[in-house]
């Protein structure tokens, strides 16, 4: 199959290797199929730079994208009325009149008001869900969303979102990459703003010594696709909260200040001097109640002691080898629990593979990752690794996992959320686990990137949330190959969807409600989980997100 930069993710992949697989009447016109996308591409990337346009004000830019009349709907002359959803946060949605037809200048007027509300615009995005073409490609008819996001005028932000019908041609007289896609339609079906009433969050990551400078992705060390992450506990005794971080220049250590500063550490406790790791964990490995450190990481996985007690200083010194953690993993993250109660923590290694040199055996149910590892503490410092032992030793292309007792029986059970294949939850039974997962409901066949328990609706049990991909050219694309009641339609809709959220139904079994609560889209998803931002008693969900973009640079 020819690759080409809309279709070269694997969640993209994924879909064409699906769809083009099968024999007779599901076998498709791959070279039709890539005509259309490329047509799809093609106005999603002018849509990007009409975004840019409007997120950096740059109006004679906005302007080229329009054609010289536009039927379209005009925007009220008046906010709409809010109502509380959350803490300092209020909701209102537009009515619409009918539409009309308006010169280029003059609708062009009414849309750049909502570039003008803002005292900054943060970010601004349209997208393309859904898209026909005409058969000699000049024109377009397409499903869109976007959103904005700045400051507000009063002390808080103000975030809209929401769809519009678009219709957009081409003169047809240059080159087709060449020649802009003009908009003659532009109908609004449903617009909302979010307004809150001050700032939640402000970014303090430079001024608190917490940021680092990378080089761009495919430059210098920065040259693949691995995990990082960070971790944070009192390594000196002294009250506060310290963080420990890896990266593509190396591993790093800030020692909190207690002024909300940080001073960057990782020379004097040589964490700067240790092999690059991936994935980060405190432990008192050896308890003597300072928390040591482990990196997972591509190869030899990493302990690191350290020597506050009994130094009185913080040093970390390398003890992989002579403790036995030193296992040869494609480590992206690492869990830590005391599995068997006998005292002492353990480690949970997700073991990825080299993706690109090695590539999945199936998109959806993989099995040739790199087995996981399981490091069973002896308490004599050292470790011995029993993932096969213990039932646990999953080569599913693991991302991430999470230590937890589920069912309440003293001993710590573990999910596992795997980027190609199924999820795992595995019950520990005292001296190894079993797989339950998909009596209980939460196989979760997505591409599992995190993991995260939390009581969401304060029932008193624990849900669960994972983290998945989701796209809207993945979702365009399955749209154009299958009608929404297509069995594999069905199957592989999860793959684009985003995020998972399960109910625990207090009975060892949980409820899927990701689509009841309203969805949970977050993009190229990683890690995330359950944390109350607002101090209301209910938890919320973080997920970042991100990733590279192909060949344009432009995710569309």
């Amino acid at each position: 199959m020819k690759r080409r930069t809309s279709i070269a993710t694997p969640l993209l992949a994924a879909v064409l290797a699906f769809a083009c697989a099968g024999p007779g009447d599901d076998a498709l016109d791959v070279d039709q199929l890539e005509v259309q996308e490329d047509q799809s591409e093609s106005l999603a990337n002018d849509l990007l730079a009409f975004s840019l346009a409007m997120r950096k004000a740059d109006r004679p830019r906005f302007d080229d994208f329009w054609a010289d009349t536009v039927s379209a709907t005009p925007l009220p002359d008046e906010d709409p009325e809010r109502k509380k959803v959350a803490d300092r946060a209020h909701k209102g949605a537009w009515s619409f009149g009918e539409m009309a037809e308006f010169s280029r200048d003059d609708y062009i007027d009414e849309l750049w008001s909502l570039v003008e509300r803002y005292e900054s615009l943060e970010d601004v995005r349209f997208k393309v869900k859904k898209v026909d073409f005409t058969e000699d490609g000049l024109h377009a008819k397409a499903k869109i969303k976007f959103f904005f996001v700045g400051k507000h005028d009063g002390h808080g932000r103000e975030w809209i979102k929401g769809l519009a019908s678009l219709g957009a041609g081409k003169t047809g007289e240059g080159k087709p990459e060449e020649d802009p896609w003009k908009i003659d339609h532009f109908e609004l079906t449903e617009m909302n703003s979010v307004v809150t009433e001050q700032e939640w969050f402000s970014d303090v990551s430079g001024p608190a010594g917490l940021n680092e400078k990378f080089p761009e992705f495919g430059r210098g060390a920065n040259d693949g696709f691995v995990n990082h992450g960070a971790a944070a506990a009192d390594v000196n005794a002294d009250g506060l909260m310290d963080v420990a971080a890896s990266g593509v220049l190396g591993n790093f250590l800030y020692l909190n200040a207690g002024d909300g500063t940080f001073t960057d550490a990782s020379a004097d406790s040589l964490l700067k001097f240790t092999p690059p790791g991936s994935g980060v964990a405190f432990l008192d490995y050896d308890n003597d109640g300072d928390p040591d450190l482990f990196f997972a990481a591509v190869g030899r996985q990493i302990l690191l002691e350290n020597r506050f007690i009994p130094d009185g200083r913080v040093r970390f010194t390398d003890v992989s080898e002579e403790s036995g953690a030193a296992q040869s993993a494609i480590g992206f993250s690492a869990v830590v629990a005391d599995v068997n109660n006998d005292g002492w923590q353990d480690v949970y290694v997700c073991s990825y593979n080299r993706y690109g040199t090695i590539m999945p055996d199936s998109w959806t149910e993989a099995t040739n990752g790199t087995p996981n590892l399981l490091l069973v503490n002896q308490g004599d410092g050292t470790f011995r690794s029993v993932a096969d032992d213990w039932g646990v030793a999953d080569s599913r292309w693991s991302y991430a996992a999470q230590f937890i007792d589920l069912d309440d029986d003293g001993d710590q059970d573990l999910y596992v959320a795997n980027d190609f294949g199924e999820n795992a939850f595995y019950r520990n039974d005292g001296g190894s686990f079993t797989e339950h997962s998909a009596e209980m409901g939460i196989v979760d066949p997505g591409f599992g990137m995190g993991v995260s328990f939390g009581d969401y609706d304060n029932d008193g049990d624990f849900d669960l949330h994972v983290t998945n991909m989701s796209s809207t050219a993945g979702k365009r694309i399955l749209e154009l190959l299958y009608p929404a009641d297509h069995p594999m339609r069905l199957s592989l809709d999860k793959q684009a969807v985003g995020n998972s959220l399960y109910a625990n139904r207090g009975d060892g079994t949980f409820e899927d409600v990701s689509a009841a609560i309203g969805g949970l889209g977050g993009g190229w998803a990683f890690g995330g989980g359950f944390v109350d931002f607002n101090g209301d008693g209910w938890e919320d969900l973080h997920t970042p997100n991100g990733f590279v973009s192909g060949e344009t640079m432009k995710d569309t």
